[in-house]
């Protein structure tokens, strides 16, 4: 067996041993067992990576639909998008599941949870590993399957049932364009394989603007709104909050948001031929990414406006697929897994330290009692909020110097979206950890340090949130831009020519938005600490604070436009269509057999007289249309023939 399919049956193989045996695998065995095949998935992929000779390689596990023409593999792709989603996915995914040990460790589904966990990371390394869109599409609706089991896993709360609900149905919705966007794929070019889809558009000489093309990137599009979690199908993730911390930054930070730009740049030799799709991403990129960052501004959730953070991130990754700056958004989706893992993580110590409580209004000065947590979390807010050296300053910045190019208006708001960015990244560290304590004396009693198998996570993302830029340090700094180059064989035949920006523009680019980062981040000092402002209870927040504290009611549009008229519709049937087809008709049928049938029954009297009578009549009845039976025809006729004249 090779190590690229032990890849995905290690996680597999430990969900089957501690989802069987969960309620019998002792707590520490459990969490041991799905860390321990994790890791040994990650040592797999780590000896992949560093025997990589650029050459893809596909690993074919076993035929598996034949239909007429059509051929669909079960097979593995390895090659550099492939590898580097891996190291992300079990590199960010071990640790996430090491961390689990120590904040799920009183929890009595600590065995499922952990089977769930290793389920959710076999399901993620078949989307990424497969050599085509089917088993990819396995994966994606895996992955959905999880989530829907992760986020409500305490499902005793009914809340948390409807949030787990309300994912699973978002992501169908997406889902179906994607289905459709494969179907188009296997009428168009008669295989569902990259590379003999990458040749076919190579070799046929499809021309930019084809209207195939933009019907398929567009399907798939919608199918990465979906899972991606952009407008109009963004909802659902900040309902996911609803799932153990843990969850949050496994689905958020390393794996299931991140399937929809890894599609977009696995399927970039569509994508390039098709510009309008382009656009249509990049703009609804920018606009998930400003309505996102807003609303965060005023949450008071630790977990919320962390989920709001990662809608809008994510909305500058689809910016830079928009603008065709594939190696760039990867490079965000990279030091996003860190930084934001890590900010989702040291929430999660937070929350521990805290007795479950997440509003940062009842918080406030514990980076004296949780210093760890407090130190990985300011280096994960300094990069997510583009400060230099941090990994999300160079990542960022790339995305934002080739909008630049392509469109300044897109580049003007794309730099208010990392305003706000700063600004409330700021906001939640200063609440969370400065100032006086604001909760209870029970909480300020039991406040103290996670352990080390909660806070050994955090020390090892931090070091890759502050240094992870490096991997790929621009040419302006004296780097080489290494992920980009190990990357560009992705591109080869897909048109994407970016002239390099002009250093000096580039410099300029950098400072504003650096400058705007620390002002932002100084104009919350002052809010924040300085004046040691709070913000208001919910009741007393009004206006348009109020109406962006409430996310714009988007929720509540849905409920209205979309929930109710199908709620009334499913009541109509119910009511209506129920009493008269099923009740009436089908019901009425049934109960005039059976009446008929008690009727009937009433004959069988057990006289034998009776029975001799009614044969005996039969038997004349039976003689005498033999007889007469012509003469009565010949009369009918002849009645029939008078009556025509």
């Amino acid at each position: 067996m090779s190590l690229i399919t032990l890849i995905p049956l290690l996680p597999l193989l430990g969900f089957l041993i501690n989802g069987i045996g969960f309620r019998h695998v002792p707590k520490s065995l459990a969490g041991i067992i799905s860390s321990g095949v994790a890791l040994a998935s990650f040592a797999c992929v780590l000896s992949l990576f560093f025997g990589f000779d650029g050459k893809p390689q596909v690993v074919s596990v076993f035929d598996w639909i034949t239909v007429g023409k059509l051929n669909i593999s079960f097979s593995f792709l390895i090659d550099q998008l492939s590898l580097l989603m891996l190291l992300i996915i079990t590199g960010v995914g071990s640790l996430i599941h090491i961390y689990s040990i120590g904040y799920m460790s009183h929890d009595e589904g600590f065995g499922k949870f952990f089977a769930f966990l290793n389920l959710f990371l076999f399901f993620m390394l078949l989307l990424v590993m497969g050599s085509n869109y089917v088993v990819m599409f396995i994966g994606w609706e895996g992955v959905g399957l999880c989530s829907y089991l992760l986020i409500g896993f305490w499902n005793k709360n009914a809340n948390y049932g409807n949030a787990a609900r309300k994912a699973f149905i978002m992501n169908r919705i997406g889902d179906l364009g994607y289905l459709l966007g494969i179907f188009m794929i296997i009428n168009h070019f008669g295989s569902v394989e990259y590379s003999v889809i990458k040749e076919s558009i190579v070799e046929g000489g499809y021309l930019s603007g084809d209207k195939t093309l933009f019907y398929i990137t567009l399907l798939l599009f919608i199918g990465a709104m979906g899972k991606s979690a952009q407008i109009p199908l963004y909802t659902w993730l900040p309902d996911a909050m609803a799932g153990p911390t843990p969850v949050s930054a496994l689905i958020h930070a390393a794996t299931m948001v991140t399937a929809g730009i890894y599609m977009i740049i696995r399927s970039n030799f569509m994508y390039s031929l098709a510009p309008e799709t382009l656009e249509i991403v990049a703009w609804v990129g920018l606009a998930t990414a400003l309505l996102a960052a807003s609303i965060g501004l005023f949450q008071n959730d630790i977990k919320k406006v962390l989920a709001y953070s990662t809608v809008s991130q994510l909305g500058y990754m689809f910016m830079g697929l928009g603008v065709m700056a594939y190696s760039s958004s990867f490079f965000h989706v990279m030091t996003h897994a860190f930084f934001k893992a890590l900010l989702f993580l040291g929430a999660g110590s937070v929350i521990h330290a805290m007795s479950d409580e997440q509003d940062i209004r009842k918080m406030g000065g514990l980076r004296k009692v949780l210093p760890i947590t407090f130190i990985t979390f300011l280096i994960a807010t300094i990069a997510i909020s583009g400060i230099p050296p941090f990994a999300g300053f160079f990542s960022k910045d790339e995305i934002l110097a080739h909008v630049y190019e392509h469109n300044k208006l897109m580049w003007g708001f794309a730099l208010l979206g990392s305003v706000m960015t700063s600004f409330y990244m700021f906001r939640l560290l200063f609440l969370t950890f400065f100032g006086e304590f604001r909760g209870t004396s029970e909480q300020k009693h039991h406040l103290h340090e996670s352990p080390l198998t909660m806070t050994a996570p955090l020390m090892i993302l931090a070091v890759f949130s502050a240094a992870g830029g490096f991997f790929n340090l621009p040419h302006i700094f004296g780097g080489h831009s290494s992920l980009a180059e190990f990357m560009a064989p992705l591109f080869a035949h897909s048109n994407v020519e970016h002239a390099p920006v002009d250093e000096s523009l580039e410099k300029t680019l950098m400072i504003v938005s650096v400058v705007a980062a620390l002002l932002s981040a100084g104009l919350a000092y002052i809010i924040y600490v300085s004046k040691k402002t709070v913000p208001s209870a919910d009741s007393q927040v009004s206006g348009i604070q109020k109406v962006i504290y409430n996310k714009y009611y988007v929720d509540e549009i849905y409920d209205t436009v979309f929930v109710k008229p199908i709620a009334a519709l499913s009541n109509f049937f119910h009511s209506v269509f129920e009493f008269l087809v099923i009740d009436l008709i089908v019901e009425g049928v049934g109960k005039g057999v059976k009446g008929l049938s008690s009727e009937a029954r009433l004959l069988q009297n057990g006289t034998t007289g009776n029975y001799i009578f009614v044969m005996v009549l039969s038997i004349v009845g039976i003689l005498g249309a033999s007889f007469f039976g012509s003469d009565i025809a010949q009369i009918f006729d002849n009645l029939k023939a008078l009556i025509g004249k």
